[in-house]
């Protein structure tokens, strides 16, 4: 399973680990990482031309020592100080030592000393003149910064560490504008400079990297979108960190979904396996019905009951669906509902649902029907499934603040509503209401945003609750085969909900086999 922790427990497992090594040990550790993987990254290092953006702390000081290593390779590297009198000085020194060098984002000497005349108060036209001079050099300066990320082979971001909030500021930004523009490969020291390293956020400018060189542990901004997009490939270098205690963000990986997927046994029944009952559809939305059956049928549940009017099409489709008109509460025995798809404005179904003893997932227009009170009253589980615009609903904001602060909107929902929260998009996440790790879902594709996906998805999640797993590991699991799904149906071209559907089995077996 792949772990990110808080910034607070890195720093303190660094510290931990700093005093136990000789002085400045764990920076060249990080940097000699991140020299390697910008060496694989160039192919060939020697006469590669590699720019590095340094800002003051260690984070400038592991791309100093990384550039250091690459000039005795023979790359001509070239640093960009935006904070010259805050550099690294060890790593600094480094560079110089292995023929790097510098460009600073000051005034020259000879403009300090005219701006000292004029502060020293001679006249009005000597400090305008000083002015003059300070705003030339500055351009100028620019300009050989500039032109350096132009012609550059790969660039090294090393501006901002995990502990920077905010965007850039705005020397960084400008230049981190003209690395976006250039052909140069662009890589991040330890988190893209600009991004939140706990929340994912992105509050202003920031750097977008090809690849990201990670140390220790990866960090939530890294698995967690909008930050995620910014970081590009992650590449985790191992530094000897010793982290204690639970993570912010969990992802499964294909040997945790194999160890929680349902497996009949020889004794095994329909009955014994689980029945999935699914409340969904209407007469103006009757595929929901079809598509959320779809799922189900390819979870693991050993029997789907379907209860609501689009019974027809469902038959047609499906025939070994157990149909009923009566109502969720005289359907027969399930051992898990979903509810919610296409069900349009029936709100009695939604509460007969909410009001059975067995872990129930709402979805779609279920959340909207759903009354907060009844659901934070259930004893069994619960499972919410929205989009970022249903979320937004129910918490009462922008649909942009859910979009730009997902982590938090989804622990904020799943603690209203005291259910665990699938929040679905870009970065799809599963929050339980216990406040215990996020999972944050490493598979998809953008193809999956297609309407009836989400109906597919549910009725997945749905059999894996009948099945016998909990919320969060239903939420997961469904999540990380139903993305799998997507990137077998979708093939880099278009794909309807249904054939997401039938990439399900392809998706199971691809993690069975994998696993082995």
């Amino acid at each position: 399973m792949r772990t990110a922790y808080s910034v607070e427990t890195v720093r303190a497992a660094e510290r931990e680990l700093m005093a136990r090594l000789p002085e400045g040990a764990l920076m060249q550790r990080a940097a000699a990482g991140l020299a390697a993987a910008c060496a694989d990254l160039l192919g060939r290092v020697y006469g590669r031309r590699v720019v590095l953006l340094v800002g003051s702390g260690d984070n400038g000081g592991d791309a100093l020592y990384a550039g250091a290593r690459l000039a005795r390779r023979g790359a001509g590297v070239t640093a960009v100080l935006l904070a010259p009198e805050r550099a690294h000085a060890a790593g600094l020194a480094a560079l110089r030592r292995a023929g790097g060098r510098t460009v600073e984002i000051t005034a020259t000497a000879d403009t300090d000393k005219t701006a000292d005349t004029a502060k020293n108060g001679d006249t009005a036209e000597t400090a305008e003149t000083a002015e003059t001079a300070e705003t030339a050099d500055t351009v100028k300066t620019f300009e050989t910064a500039e032109h350096a990320i132009r012609n550059a082979d790969l660039l090294l971001d090393g501006i901002v560490g995990i502990g920077g909030k905010g965007g850039l500021r705005p020397d960084a930004a400008r230049l981190a504008a003209v690395a976006d523009s250039a052909r140069c490969a662009v890589v991040a020291v330890d988190l893209p400079s600009g991004v939140d390293a706990d929340t994912g956020e992105v509050r202003g400018a920031a750097v977008r990297a090809d690849l990201t060189v990670t140390f220790g542990t990866h960090k939530p901004g890294l698995l967690v979108d909008p930050a995620r997009e910014y970081a590009g490939s992650v590449r985790l270098v191992d530094i000897g960190l010793d982290l204690p205690g639970r993570p912010v963000l969990e992802a499964l990986q294909h040997v945790d979904v194999r160890r929680l997927l349902p497996v009949p046994s020889g004794e095994s029944d329909k009955y014994r396996r689980g029945v999935v009952g699914i409340a969904a559809g209407s007469a103006r939305y009757p595929g929901a019905a079809v598509l959320a059956v779809a799922g189900a049928l390819r979870g693991g549940a050993g029997a789907v009951r379907y209860v609501g009017p689009a019974g027809d099409a469902v038959l047609a489709r499906f025939p070994e669906t157990l149909v009923s008109d009566r109502g969720p509460r005289q359907a027969g025995r399930v051992q898990a509902w979903v509810v919610g798809p296409g069900a349009g404005d029936d709100a009695s179904a939604v509460a007969e649902v909410l009001a059975s003893d067995v872990p129930v997932l709402v979805d779609a227009d279920g959340l909207r029907l759903a009354d907060r009170d009844a659901v934070r009253a259930r004893t069994a589980p619960t499972l919410m499934t929205p989009h970022a615009g249903e979320a937004a609903a129910l918490l009462g904001v922008p649909r942009e603040e859910v979009e730009g602060a997902r982590l938090a909107s989804a622990r904020e929902l799943a603690a209203r509503y005291d259910a665990t929260v699938l929040l679905k998009g870009s970065t799809t996440l599963v929050a339980d209401p216990g406040g215990g790790a996020v999972r944050v879902n490493p598979t998809g594709t953008a193809w999956l945003a297609t309407a009836g996906s989400g109906d597919v998805l549910s009725g997945l999640a749905g059999s894996l609750l009948a099945s016998g797993l909990g919320a969060l590991d239903a939420g997961s699991t469904a999540a990380y085969l139903h993305g799998l799904a997507g990137r077998f149906a979708a093939d880099g071209a278009p794909v309807g909900a249904h054939d997401v559907a039938d990439a399900v089995p392809e998706a199971w077996r691809d993690v069975r086999d994998l696993a082995d």
